[in-house]
């Protein structure tokens, strides 16, 4: 399965209010769960755990590989439409990088909305497992920029 994937499953989800979705598809299961309480409009993070499997080994062996290949993940998504960008100028460094370590607060990112600067902070501390969205792009509200594992 690959992201754009996912994020169809996510708008599944928020679309029927859905707090929990599992699917399986080629070997591959993957189990969508919202955190927090359930309500119409809810946008909190989508806790994702994805493992993989093949499926001729024995049931024990599955189970074994599935719970070795299990991450959790949390989507940090985009609170505003407007121009995603990585860094505070385009001669500075990026606020962060895959593999980083990011605290709870830390500001990650700036999306410009109707000429201002947002800075988009995380509110949770983890590590970058994935930057979504392309530098100085259009995100849409919702749009997944982060792909984080909480620490």
């Amino acid at each position: 399965m690959n992201i754009k994937e996912i994020k169809e499953m996510i708008v599944l989800m928020n679309e029927n209010g859905l707090m929990e979705l599992e699917i399986e598809k080629d070997g591959t299961r993957i189990k969508l769960k919202k955190t927090g309480a359930p309500g119409e409009g809810y946008s909190g993070p989508i806790v994702l755990e994805r493992s993989s499997a093949p499926q001729a080994q024995p049931q024990k062996a599955e189970q074994e590989a599935a719970d070795k290949s299990a991450v959790k993940t949390v989507e940090i998504k985009a609170p505003m439409v407007g121009t995603f960008y990585r860094a505070p100028s385009p001669e500075a460094p990026p606020y962060v990088e895959v593999g980083q370590t990011i605290e709870a607060g830390q500001v990650i990112c700036i999306i410009e909305a109707m000429k201002l600067m947002n800075e988009i902070k995380s509110e949770i501390r983890g590590k970058i497992l994935e930057i979504l969205a392309d530098n100085a792009e259009p995100v849409e509200f919702g749009q997944p920029m982060f792909l984080i594992e909480p620490l």
